[in-house]
């Protein structure tokens, strides 16, 4: 049965994403790298990357040929002019920002909140930045969507913020209602989550199949797992969340004992900080907040760490600060309450993508939807004839 015209579209697009998956994923590749990894030949490679070229989702250029035998591949790498906006809604604040193919964070605005705010708020608020930092972007540059990054448990099937305890959010239709406001195609996930694609992909635990992350921050702690190399969402994507583990004898939840309030409290009460302003001020002041964190933290990474068998646990946000100031005492901790066996193969490390980390992983789930299909980005105009050209 020979192949229908569809057919050979399909076959397209799915080799246009398979490209576009290794620029991401691995940075720039030369042609010749992405035909071994592919198994295309080089004519079919060269006609694809010129389609990518064509709807603003790759660039090519010459490589360096200093002390280069022959002629080399050119270089394929992820375009600036196509870009996500990550939107992270937090107890504290709502950050914006544009998101690269390749993960890189280009430019960003924060509305900061005396209280945590509603869901109608988050929405004007974040389509106001919306607004305001796609005035500020070069001209020419695309938005493939909005990815959202929320403290919450979040439905996998539709986006629907099923519950967020500290911001009080009951069954809020955030992607619908953010939609609607800036015109725009949304995704809402668990910002654990994200931030545990995020920080497999381009951080701490790239390389790593079996990981736990746990995220901390003004709403407080989250968590995402990947086993056997795969993300583990559950039976309804709320998978994760050992913020709500107990970390105590009294039975105290994880969240509750080990806050990020608590430790600015103990240093600049009552101010709006953010991270690598905590950081420096408690580096500065002598207070025990941190080492009792840091045991009651290490107490629930153990029980973690029985269950689930990781090699490495990456802590994020807050978590972070408390792993570097009390990295004795947290190992310590960890060692006394895990079973042997997992707790000598469970390596603690700090998250690597800093204040960038969930933005990035917002972005994650609209670059899977241009991986599945790019060619849902329109050709520009003036590049149509190159791209039949090489077809």
């Amino acid at each position: 049965m020979k192949p229908t015209g569809s057919n050979l579209d399909a076959v397209r697009r799915h080799n246009l994403g398979r490209i576009l998956d290794l620029v991401h994923r691995q940075g720039a590749l030369s042609r010749s790298v992405l035909t071994r990894e592919t198994g295309l030949n080089r004519s079919t490679i060269a006609a694809l990357v010129a389609e990518l070229v064509a709807r603003g989702l790759v660039v090519e250029s010459n490589p360096d040929t200093e002390g280069v035998v022959g002629r080399p591949s050119p270089v394929v790498s992820a375009s600036d002019t196509t870009l996500i906006l990550a939107v992270n809604p937090e107890f504290d604040g709502v950050t914006v920002a544009a998101v690269t193919l390749g993960g890189s964070v280009v430019d960003r605005l924060r509305r900061g909140f005396r209280s945590g705010p509603s869901v109608a708020r988050v929405v004007t608020e974040t389509t106001n930045l919306v607004t305001e930092l796609r005035a500020r972007l070069p001209e020419g540059v695309q938005i493939a969507g909005i990815g959202v990054a929320v403290p919450a448990l979040v439905r996998a099937s539709d986006g629907m913020v099923r519950l967020a305890p500290r911001l009080g959010w009951v069954d809020a239709p955030l992607a619908e209602l953010l939609a609607e406001s800036t015109g725009l195609p949304v995704t809402v996930d668990n910002d654990a989550s994200l931030g545990a694609r995020a920080e497999r992909y381009f951080g701490a635990g790239r390389g790593i199949d079996d990981l736990i992350y746990l995220n901390g921050g003004a709403s407080g702690i989250g968590g995402g797992l990947v086993l056997g190399g795969r993300p583990i969402r559950g039976a309804g994507g709320y998978a994760g969340e050992f913020g709500h583990t107990f970390g105590t004898e009294g039975g105290t939840a994880l969240e509750r004992a080990v806050t990020r309030d608590a430790l600015v409290a103990a240093v600049a009460p009552g101010a709006d900080i953010d991270d690598a302003e905590l950081e420096r001020l408690l580096g500065e002041a002598s207070v025990p907040i941190t080492a009792t964190q840091a045991e009651v933290l290490g107490r629930a990474l153990a029980g973690m760490i029985n269950i689930v068998n990781p090699s490495r646990v990456v802590l994020g946000g807050f978590l972070g600060i408390i792993a570097a100031r009390e990295p004795e005492l947290l190992a310590a901790t960890v060692a006394k309450f895990a079973l042997v066996p997992p707790g000598e193969q469970a390596e603690i490390v700090r998250a690597e993508l800093g204040a960038d980390l969930l933005l990035i992983g917002a972005a994650e789930p609209v670059i899977d939807r241009l991986i599945a299909d790019p060619a849902q980005i329109p050709l520009r105009s003036e590049l149509v004839d190159a791209v039949a050209a090489e077809k």
